[in-house]
């Protein structure tokens, strides 16, 4: 039996069929606390027709939670507000005795999940056996997991466990890995549509979600099933999701430079579609889509609010950034969201070369980008 725990009030019963429900995907130096706060207030979290449905926190490691030394960083990326509730701590590692010490700490600070990441491709983190290296060792894997909900009950609480993974290693694996995750009766179980070996670079395949749900079905577990890869907006994330009959849809890359992106009681604020380009370079992963042999489509974004209020935005989230984490994380992390929030509109390329070599700090941010609008 599932500990669904706050995940309850997201099964088909009680949302409905065809109604997905939609959550902000961890990003390593991306999804901090200044990046939760902007996506919540935009996307109007916790109110009538806002988003996203749960929040996660980008993944932190076990081990570093463990050690005296360096801990209070970790916590810092662990601090959230009652405003981004459900939210989700994620967490990695390979040693099933840090997990249970982590998961107590973090069920201690009051989160409403605990997560544990199954699939990061990063070679620092498959180096320490976590992340995707755990489809190596579905053993281990294991382990992990209960470990994980040993550490909740030490700490007292009945908060429930969600798995985030990928397909297979070096080749798709649903039949023998996802059962693996099943049978230890998480929550639920986020897929990203692609192997480790594909990383980003060819276009994620939806069909492999359609194949998980249908094991889950199979196996008669209560597990909750996210599609995770390549989702445009909440559109193409509903589409996806009567596709495959998957419950919920992770967004993740078409965050950037767009916190509108789960309002969904407003006007589209953002249109995404495909354009078929003429050059293409094979296996250059890009921002806003992708250029590959196999696909030769660039996913544009054309933007319908105000140039101003998006760049405002960005003055915004540079000084919450700083605000928050300017004393633990260098401002240079900001120049990823300059990327996104200056691009496709006239004098863009300017704006973002302007922010890139001269943005370092938020006062900085805004000079820039006023000098820019009253220009």
């Amino acid at each position: 039996m599932n500990n669904l725990g706050f995940w309850e009030k997201f099964t088909k019963d009680k949302r409905g069929e065809n109604n997905p429900f939609f959550v902000l995907a961890p990003m390593a130096d991306v999804t901090d606390p200044a990046f939760r706060q902007i996506i919540c207030k935009y996307s109007r979290h916790g109110e009538e027709g806002g988003g996203p449905d749960v929040v996660w926190t980008e993944f932190v490691s076990a081990d570093g939670l463990t050690h005296e030394i360096g801990r209070e960083s970790l916590l810092r990326d662990l601090a959230f507000t009652e405003a981004e509730r459900p939210i989700v701590a994620q967490l990695f590692s390979a040693h099933p005795d840090k997990m249970r010490k982590a998961a107590e700490i973090v069920a201690s600070l009051g989160f409403d999940g605990v997560d544990i990441n199954m699939g990061c491709p990063d070679r620092t983190i498959e180096k320490q056996g976590a992340g995707a290296c755990m489809m190596k060792t579905p053993d281990v894997a294991v382990e992990i997991i209960r470990a994980a909900k040993e550490g909740i009950k030490d700490a007292g609480k009945n908060i429930p466990i969600s798995v985030k993974t990928r397909v297979g290693y070096n080749k798709v694996e649903i039949d023998t890995w996802i059962p693996t995750i099943l049978k230890e009766g998480v929550a639920v179980l986020t897929v990203h549509a692609r192997t480790r070996k594909d990383l980003s670079l060819v276009p994620a395949n939806w069909n492999y979600i359609e194949e998980v749900v249908k094991l889950r079905d199979s196996l008669g577990v209560e597990t909750l099933i996210i599609g995770n890869g390549d989702v445009r907006d909440i559109k193409d994330g509903i589409d996806k999701s009567k596709n495959t009959g998957c419950d919920g849809v992770m967004i993740g890359r078409a965050v950037f430079g767009n916190p509108w992106i789960f309002d969904r009681r407003q006007t589209k604020k953002t249109v995404s579609k495909y354009v078929k380009i003429k050059e293409y370079v094979g296996g250059v992963l890009l921002r806003f889509g992708w250029k590959t042999n196999a696909h030769k489509y660039w996913l544009h974004q054309e933007e319908i609010i105000p140039l101003s209020e998006k760049l405002k935005v960005l003055i915004e989230h540079s000084e919450l950034f700083e605000k928050l984490l300017g004393d633990v994380k260098h401002f240079s992390i900001m120049k990823k969201h300059f990327k996104a929030y200056a691009h496709g509109f006239k004098g863009a390329k300017e704006l973002r070369t302007e922010l890139m070599d001269n943005g370092n700090n938020s006062k900085a941010v805004k000079e820039i980008v006023d000098k820019f609008l009253n220009k």
